[in-house]
């Protein structure tokens, strides 16, 4: 019946139960299947993750530039990763780190969410923050370390290093030589 028409036989299903066969013009199929494919290529967005780079001791007029270049990155839909380096002895003030990037997700929170909270990995405090609307009341989640403190009044010197600390906190260089 194919050859009659001028057409090919094709095997859908060969699995079936008799097996499914159409009769078409199979030039004609592989164009329109290329075509659907292509339009389905265009369709896709593809993310890209921009990186911006800081260190401590980045300036603030330096820092705010940086920040909105961020911001235009999220505002073109791309995820933005912020690396803070720390050199030789800079390591000792991470939490300079961890305020930078508060700051940071402050900044943005009403058009970026932070897919990845800032966390020290080597001497590099890494966070990545993803397009999208933050949900309304929350604030943005940045983990890092937070100061000891002691409830009440400390009567004594021993009592106080008796005092347990709280736990998952991270121990840095001036904390061991307290």
């Amino acid at each position: 019946m194919a050859r009659e028409r001028g057409l090919d036989l094709m095997e859908i299903s060969p699995n079936a139960q008799p097996p499914v066969c159409k009769i078409c013009d199979y030039g004609k199929f592989k164009y329109e299947k290329k075509k659907k494919e292509h339009e389905a290529r265009k369709k896709q967005t593809v993310i890209k993750v921009k990186e911006i780079q800081l260190r401590p001791q980045t300036d603030e007029h330096d820092r705010n530039y940086k920040f909105k270049n961020i911001r235009t990155f999220l505002e073109e839909g791309d995820k933005a990763k912020i690396t803070i380096m720390f050199r030789g002895r800079e390591i000792t003030y991470v939490e300079h780190g961890y305020k930078m990037m508060r700051q940071l997700a402050e900044m943005v929170q009403d058009i970026a969410v932070v897919e990845s909270p800032a966390k020290l990995e080597g001497k590099k405090l890494i966070m990545v923050l993803a397009p999208g609307q933050a949900k309304k009341g929350s604030k943005p989640v940045v983990s890092g370390p937070t100061p000891n403190k002691v409830s009440g009044p400390v009567p004594n010197r021993e009592a106080a290093a008796a005092a347990p600390e709280p736990a998952g906190e991270p121990e840095t260089e001036a904390k061991k030589a307290e």
